[in-house]
């Protein structure tokens, strides 16, 4: 053993050599392009969008993704209701799930955390926003 290792905080099942993925999720294509480019120069981290409800589902069981930002005023199936089907599957509880929405008041954040979303943000994230999301523990370990 190598008395000078340093632990490994990351996520159970994460492999030392691979990268937080997050799916970002936003009917505003331009919105959804500029977050994830932003994501990208923040870190080492594995970027993929979606733009619709039914998109996100099929992403997250092939893309695998340990974080979704996922806006909640999607048209036909909303962020809520996504984020229900996601919650649903136990695989995926380990998953941060972070609402995204214009809405601040408090029975809205309520709203996002019933549903089972870990974090509530109002658009436009900050810089500083999105650093704490990404220090969340479970990203972070």
């Amino acid at each position: 053993m190598n008395p000078t290792a340093q632990p490994d905080n990351r996520p159970q099942g994460r492999r030392l050599n691979e990268n937080i993925r997050i799916l970002v999720v936003d009917d505003n294509v331009g919105s959804a392009k500029l977050l994830a480019t932003l994501l990208g120069y923040m870190g080492p981290y594995e970027v993929d969008v979606a733009h619709d409800g039914p998109t996100v589902l099929e992403k997250i069981s092939s893309f695998q993704p340990d974080a979704v930002l996922l806006d909640i005023g999607l048209p036909g199936m909303d962020g809520y209701e996504v984020g229900r089907e996601i919650r649903q599957n136990p695989e995926y509880d380990n998953m941060l799930l972070v609402a995204l929405t214009g809405h601040s008041m408090p029975e809205y954040r309520q709203r996002s955390m019933d549903t089972g979303f870990d974090l509530h943000l109002v658009k436009p994230p900050s810089v500083q926003m999105l650093q704490d999301v990404l220090a969340h523990p479970k990203l972070t370990g």
